[in-house]
């Protein structure tokens, strides 16, 4: 009996790549900036929270990006975003998985809330972008970021597949409901990618259900 799932739908940051915790101690570092500034920038500041939210969805640029969070931070913001994702690395285990995945003729989507593509491509930089994909879904050209629903149906759209042939990894438990309500099978992934590439080749390679 062939395994029940036809399509894989990946996050990027935190998923495809290595943490982004750890990627963004390791600017602070970089930087000189005291522990938690960078985090505090993106996710608390209004300002930091609003220019990263209106570039997910398209509404800024990288470069207005820099601008702000630069001056927040009150560093150089030239190429800030290059920068400030210079740690963060292709995850081995899971790219694995989804090679294994595809080699049994699974489709593969990217689904990722957008750093923004120009001037800097974090996707094309990290080796992660068309020609590995069956299809790439950035909030960034949809308009919608995760976790609104309607990024979820453009993924199973995308791959022209039902939620129920789908799996889907993010390391946010808060986008992981929205797809559950499509009939995805959900992953939350967190610290232990071998555990994630395990469940993944159980799901999309094991013909017995999980």
């Amino acid at each position: 009996m062939p395994a029940p799932y036809r399509g894989l739908i990946l996050d990027f940051g935190g998923v495809l790549t290595t943490r982004m915790r750890l990627n963004g101690e390791a600017f602070e570092r970089a930087e000189g900036l005291q522990p938690g500034a960078y985090f505090h920038a993106l996710n608390e500041h209004p300002d930091g929270v609003a220019v990263y939210s209106a570039l997910e969805v398209g509404d800024t640029t990288q470069e207005e990006w820099n601008r702000v969070i630069g001056g927040i931070l009150g560093i150089d913001p030239t190429d800030l975003m290059r920068r400030a994702l210079a740690n963060l690395h292709p995850e081995p285990e899971i790219v694995a998985a989804a090679k294994r995945a595809r080699m049994a003729g699974i489709k593969i989507a990217m689904l990722s809330n957008s750093f923004g593509i120009e001037p800097y491509n974090p996707y094309e930089d990290k080796g992660m972008w068309l020609d590995f994909f069956d299809a790439v879904i950035l909030s960034e050209v949809e308009g919608v970021r995760k976790p609104a629903p309607l990024i979820y149906q453009r993924a199973l759209e995308a791959l022209e597949l039902e939620g129920s042939d789908c799996v889907f990894v993010d390391d946010h438990r808060e986008n992981l409901p929205p797809a559950e309500l499509l009939g995805i099978r959900t992953i939350h992934h967190t610290t232990d990618p071998a555990a994630t590439a395990s469940l993944l080749d159980s799901l999309l390679l094991d013909p017995t259900p999980a």
